[in-house]
């Protein structure tokens, strides 16, 4: 259908930098996959950084954000972007320090070796890190409740309001290709990639086994966008830096602190002892940040109760 629409172009635009900005926002989108081992052995590049590549690569996205608002040359388009880059910039913090949980305890970057020594799902071992990096690629992709981008009752439609046909679409595709994208990712550092039940044996079940955990996180968020209201941008930022960032934080040194008790020095990956340690530490975790949470929104509603009295 909107190969069909009018590409409207505003007079005052930035015309180079306008038309760029589509191309180069799902080019960002598209790059995370070459690093993400879909089989064993089935991956773009199995890069020995390969999570810091993901980390940059995403970076890519913002930059496009910011040039479609700047060149628009529309104050709603304007704000828009800045909205964005302070969201994106808030939540790729905890978002990163989620990944560097699982880098710290399997002492890899590498994607492929990641998967390989999840003998056990990292998501049963760091639940912390798995839910801050779900609820940050939630905010870092724009879906609800983080979806002040496109916040219609009051700035229209953010940074791509001036954006119509076409090159519209490529900011649309670009979205659904950054839920794939770090579904997947999702999948590859906390569910275990491609292993699966006779993985090794029919190295077929290694992309149905992923392309299975890359859905399941997809429908994971979008229950997740059909649930729950959209945040103010007080709160949504107030949650990263002062719930997300902490807890993530807390679980970090957590595990530095239980990688340095008792593995001998030629073990690969944690040992038995250390994964008791690690869950124990994340099920604190939680339980601290849920109990101050929860003291939060009673406060919150209490003062609500009493100015509105």
């Amino acid at each position: 259908k909107l190969l069909t629409k009018e590409d409207i172009v505003p007079v005052n635009a930035d015309k180079p930098l306008f038309n760029l900005a589509p191309l180069l926002i799902f080019l960002g989108a598209a790059l995370l996959w070459a690093v993400i081992p879909f089989g064993r052995g089935v991956i773009g590049q199995d890069l020995n950084v390969g999570v810091l590549y993901l980390v940059a690569v995403g970076s890519i996205s913002t930059i496009a954000i910011v040039m479609a608002g700047w060149s628009s040359n529309n104050k709603f388009a304007l704000i828009g972007a800045f909205r964005i880059v302070a969201q994106l910039l808030s939540y790729e913090i905890p978002m990163v320090l989620a990944m560097a949980s699982v880098v710290a305890l399997v002492g890899t970057m590498k994607m492929g070796e990641i998967v390989e020594l999840q003998s056990i799902p990292f998501l049963l071992i760091l639940p912390v890190a798995f839910i801050t990096y779900i609820l940050a690629a939630a905010a870092e992709t724009g879906r609800a409740p983080f979806d002040l981008v496109e916040a219609d009752s009051e700035i229209v439609a953010g940074y791509f309001i001036e954006y119509s046909g076409l090159k519209f679409g490529w900011f649309y595709i670009a979205e659904y290709g950054n839920l794939l994208a770090v579904s997947a990712i999702a999948a590859t550092l906390f569910l275990g990639g491609w292993r699966g039940p006779f993985a090794d044996q029919a190295p077929v079940l290694g992309p149905l086994y992923f392309g299975i955990k890359t859905i399941l996180i997809v429908f994971l968020l979008m229950w997740i966008r059909g649930t729950w209201p959209r945040f103010r941008i007080d709160q949504m930022l107030a949650f990263a830096w002062k719930v997300l960032v902490p807890a993530t934080l807390a679980n970090l040194l957590w595990v530095a602190v239980v990688l340095q008790i008792g593995r001998p020095p030629e073990a690969q990956g944690p040992t038995p002892v250390q994964l008791v340690l690690l869950l124990v530490g994340n099920v604190i975790i939680l339980f601290v940040t849920l109990t101050m949470l929860g003291q939060a929104a009673k406060r919150y509603a209490a003062q609500r109760g009493l100015a509105q009295a």
